[in-house]
C-alpha cells in the first residue's frame, strides 16, 4: 500500500524523532541536487538517523509501501547520484559522523558513513596514520565508496575499493550483513565487498566501513613542471611512472586552466601545459628520487621546474589544483559547469587529451582539461548557459565524443565520478556481454526497485 505524503513524514518521525524528519521546504531543496549540471528534483521527507537500526527500520518501511530511498553525504557528487528523481527519502548521514574504532596495529579504522575524509585524517594524525583517497571535495567516507571515488593520490595508493575491508549494509528488506572481515585477504566465496563499492546506492545503505590506512610519510616534497606542449607532458609523467619512483602524485593542467588558477588563486603560473607532481618518503630517498625526476623531466623538455618542501608552499601549490572547478565556476559566474570523466590506457592520454582539447576549441565553449594522468584518467571543465539550448547541445555533444573516444580506445565511460545519471546510456556499449547480469543483480537485491532508483541501471 502506497503511502501519502503526511503519512510517510508522520511515519518517519515515529522512527527517529520529531526533530530528524522534516519536509521543510528549504531542507527539501538541499536534498534535491548535488554539484553536477543535472536538474533539481526534491524528496518528499529527509531523515537523519542515528545508527544503523533506524537505518534498517526506514529502509523496511520504505521497501513495504515502495517508497524510493537515496543516500545523501554532503552532496558533491558529480553525476546527479543523490538526486531524488522520484522523490521518496533522503536519508542524511549528518548524525552518523563516528570514527567508531582505530587499529593502528592492523592499519585500519571503522568508521560511520557520515564522516568526511578531512575528519578521517585529522582523527588519525595522532596515530601517526592517514588515508590517501583524495577526491578533492571533502566528501563523506560513504559516499566516496558508493561512487567508488579516487583522485590525485590514485597513481601510488589506488582507488576506493581496495581500500575497503568491509562494509556494514542495510539491503533493500531493512536486513543488516557484513560483507568482508578484518583480515588483509581472503579466499572464501564472492567478493561482495568489491560489489558494494562502486553501486552508488542502488543495492543497499552503507551504515559502516572499514578502511585500509597508511603510515604518515617522513618526507613529502611538491613540484610544478612547465611543458611545451600536452604530449610532452605526458611523456614526461610516463618517464617518471616507469622509473619506479616515489611518486605519490602526478596531474596535468593544460593552458586555460593554468589561466583560470591565475586569476582565482593569484599565482603568476607560467600559461603551459603543467604537471604537478609529489613524493612521499624518507629523506634521502625523495632527494634522490627528486634528482632523477629532474633529469627525466628535463629531457622530455620541461621548460621550467619547481620543488617545494616547505608546508605552506606545498599547499599552495594543491590548492590552486583542487580549487580549479571552482576557478572556472567564479571565472565565468552565471554559467553551468559540466565535468567530463573517462579514463583511457595510458598509451592513449595524450591523443585523448589532445583529441578533448580541440573538441571544446571547435564548439567555442570555455573551458579546460586535467588528468590524473598517472592512471590515464582525465577530465573536461565545459562552462555553458543552461538557458541556452545550442550551448547545452554544444556540451552535451562535447561530452559524448570525448565518451565515445575513450571507449573506442577500451577505456571507460567514467573513471571515478560513477554512472549516476548522466553517463547511464553508455553502458551498454562499455559492458554490452554483463550489463544482463548486472541488472540480475539489481534484482535480486532490490526487487521493488527501491534502492536510488533512476541510478546506474535503470
Amino acid at each position: 500500500m502506497q503511502a501519502t505524503h503526511e503519512d510517510l513524514l508522520i511515519e518517519m518521525k515515529k522512527l527517529t524523532d520529531e526533530k530528524r524528519a522534516t519536509s521543510n521546504e528549504t531542507i527539501l531543496r538541499q536534498h534535491s541536487k548535488d554539484e553536477s549540471h543535472h536538474s533539481p528534483v526534491l524528496p518528499e521527507v529527509v531523515v537523519f538517523p542515528n545508527s544503523a537500526e533506524e537505518v534498517s527500520s526506514i529502509v523496511k518501511f520504505a521497501n513495504e509501501h515502495r517508497i524510493p530511498v537515496v543516500p545523501f553525504g554532503v552532496g558533491s557528487s558529480l553525476e546527479g547520484h543523490c538526486i531524488p528523481l522520484q522523490g521518496g527519502i533522503s536519508i542524511n548521514f549528518q548524525n552518523m559522523n563516528q570514527v567508531v574504532e582505530v587499529r593502528p596495529e592492523d592499519f585500519l579504522v571503522k568508521v560511520q558513513p557520515g564522516v568526511t575524509r578531512t575528519q578521517l585524517n585529522q582523527a588519525l594524525k595522532k596515530y601517526g596514520l592517514f588515508f590517501p583517497v583524495d577526491p578533492g571535495a571533502d566528501a563523506t567516507l560513504g559516499g566516496m565508496a558508493a561512487t567508488n571515488a579516487s583522485g590525485t593520490t590514485s597513481v601510488r595508493y589506488g582507488i576506493m575499493r581496495p581500500q575497503v575491508r568491509d562494509l556494514e549494509v542495510v539491503l533493500a528488506d531493512g536486513s543488516i550483513i557484513h560483507t568482508g572481515g578484518l583480515a588483509a585477504k581472503s579466499s572464501s566465496g564472492y567478493h561482495l565487498t568489491g560489489l558494494f563499492v562502486g553501486s552508488e546506492g542502488t543495492l543497499g545503505v552503507f551504515t559502516e566501513l572499514t578502511l585500509k590506512v597508511y603510515g604518515i610519510p617522513e618526507t613529502t616534497v611538491a613540484g610544478r613542471a612547465v611543458f611545451p606542449s600536452v604530449k610532452e607532458a605526458v611523456d614526461g609523467a610516463v618517464s617518471l611512472l616507469s622509473s619506479g619512483n616515489s611518486l605519490a602524485r602526478v596531474e596535468l593542467v593544460d593552458e586555460p586552466s593554468i589561466r583560470q588558477v591565475n586569476m582565482h588563486s593569484d599565482t603568476s603560473y607560467p600559461e603551459k601545459p603543467t604537471l604537478f607532481l609529489e613524493f612521499h618518503g624518507n629523506e634521502g630517498g625523495i632527494a634522490q628520487d627528486v634528482a632523477f625526476a629532474e633529469e627525466l623531466l628535463s629531457a622530455n623538455g620541461s621548460e621550467e621546474l619547481i620543488f617545494e618542501t616547505d608546508s605552506i608552499k606545498k599547499a599552495k601549490l594543491w590548492e590552486a589544483r583542487h580549487h580549479l572547478a571552482y576557478a572556472f565556476k567564479h571565472g565565468f559566474s552565471g554559467r553551468e559547469m559540466m565535468l567530463t570523466d573517462v579514463v583511457v590506457p595510458l598509451s592513449e592520454l595524450t591523443g585523448a587529451v589532445i583529441y578533448a582539447r580541440e573538441l571544446i576549441e571547435s564548439e567555442g565553449l570555455p573551458g579546460g582539461v586535467l588528468g590524473h594522468v598517472g592512471d590515464g584518467n582525465f577530465h573536461s571543465i565545459l562552462m555553458f548557459d543552461k538557458n541556452s539550448e545550442e550551448e547545452t547541445n554544444k556540451a552535451n555533444r562535447i561530452n559524448e565524443r570525448i565518451v565515445e573516444y575513450a571507449l573506442s580506445k577500451k577505456g571507460s565511460c567514467s573513471g571515478e565520478h560513477g554512472i549516476g545519471i548522466g553517463k547511464m546510456k553508455y553502458l551498454q556499449q562499455e559492458h554490452s556481454d554483463t550489463l544482463p547480469l548486472m541488472k540480475m543483480i539489481k534484482q535480486q537485491f532490490d526487487p521493488n526497485n527501491i534502492m536510488n532508483p533512476g541510478k546506474v541501471l535503470f
